[in-house]
């Protein structure tokens, strides 16, 4: 069975819902164009929104530590850099991320739907460059579907919705577990050749349901207590630009790859 590209989401503003894609480009040392573009800040550091470049995930508003904003809907439209909110099937807000008006309305509403969880007003804010990643190098994050099949019926013994994990790339076709020997090699995906540098431990956000808001997980024991580590996603680094598309196949390296 040929490993291939199950599905490509991105996280438009850190915390929110995600977008599938069928397609997008690649660029070497980016992350997945516009994922974690824009993030909404908190307390002190929602004060200081002018701040340049990358911070820390402390900064922002999300899951790990703001449950109810999985019980929110977005669309984001690239175009028009349009934000709209939907909670429960209902537009309850809608707003411009490039413009002054747009983000305050927008941040009106969350200050309203976060009152006496989130501090102060929040601000929206875009990055500079590059994403509002979980580190300061651009990454993507990788998720073998097959692992997640495996915690759901042999460890966990309940489902595992795919969203909680928030990855970038999802890939089928591989033995569970597997992608753990992509450490440190060179995958093709597509047009594009991608680095896998980590594995990355599960976050309290990833106990969060994404249908109704609440942690009613706690995937970091479920894992530990069944595999002896809290890992399933990857990071990986974008090493060569190009086209990837679902369906596309995914094919690691026989060797580790070679920093220069």
């Amino acid at each position: 069975m040929n490993t291939t590209l199950a599905a490509i989401r991105r996280y438009p503003v850190k915390g929110l819902s995600g977008q599938d894609l069928p397609a997008t480009d690649l660029t070497a040392g980016q992350a997945l164009p516009l994922d974690r573009r824009y993030g909404l800040l908190h307390g002190p550091a929602a004060i200081d929104a002018d701040t340049a470049g990358w911070r820390l995930p402390s900064d922002f508003v999300t899951l790990d530590r703001t449950e109810k904003l999985a019980a929110l809907e977005t669309e984001f439209d690239e175009a028009t850099r349009t934000l709209l909110v939907r909670r429960g099937g209902r537009q309850v807000s809608r707003g411009r991320l490039d413009q002054p008006m747009g983000r305050t309305l927008l941040e009106q509403f969350f200050a309203a739907y976060l009152a006496g969880v989130v501090p102060g007003m929040p601000r929206l804010v875009e990055a500079a460059s590059g994403a509002f990643g979980a580190c300061e190098e651009p990454s993507v994050t990788l998720l073998n579907l097959a692992s997640l099949r495996d915690l759901e019926e042999r460890i966990a013994k309940q489902p595992v919705d795919p969203r909680r994990l928030r990855a970038n790339l999802l890939v089928d076709g591989i033995d569970p577990w597997a992608e753990r020997a992509w450490i440190g090699r060179t995958i093709a995906v597509g047009a594009a050749t991608l680095e896998v540098v980590e594995a990355l431990d599960c976050a309290p956000g990833n106990d969060v349901n994404p249908d109704t808001g609440v942690a009613d997980l706690s995937l970091p024991t479920i894992l530990e207590r069944g595999l002896g580590h809290g890992q399933i996603l990857l990071r990986a680094r974008v090493t060569g630009a190009g086209r990837i598309a679902v369906g596309d196949p995914v094919t690691p390296s026989p060797e580790p790859a070679v920093r220069r």
